[in-house]
């Protein structure tokens, strides 16, 4: 994730956000950018957050617009070292736009390690 950039304030926990990923595999992938819905909540003295991308009017032309489908993020701190905590997160990515599918699965194995 290179931004991340709340577009619209709803409540305390509920916004939309827009972020952005740099480009993989020398630009092989172009630098993404998605904008989605989240609402974040406390949770057993962590978070849990939940959203979905939304269609939205504004694009940047230096990005391509990806998706999400509906996804989760759990971040509960360690019961034996407080200072730390454990993030857990499901989602659903639709990069979108052409990519050859060995790329795709290159570029999210060592994004995902390196996140």
């Amino acid at each position: 994730m290179t931004s991340l950039d709340i577009l619209e304030h709803f409540e305390e926990n509920c916004c939309v956000m827009r972020y952005t990923t740099a480009g993989q595999l020398w630009n092989i992938i172009s630098p993404r950018e998605f904008v989605d819905f989240s609402y974040t909540v406390g949770y057993k003295e962590g978070l849990l957050s939940c959203g979905i991308s939304l269609d939205w009017n504004e694009k940047r032309s230096e990005f391509v617009r990806g998706y999400n489908h509906p996804c989760g993020w759990f971040c509960v701190p360690l019961k034996e070292s407080p200072s730390r905590s454990l993030l857990t997160g499901y989602i659903q990515t639709d990069l979108r736009g052409m990519i050859p599918q060995s790329a795709v699965d290159t570029a999210m194995a060592s994004t995902l390690i390196n996140f």
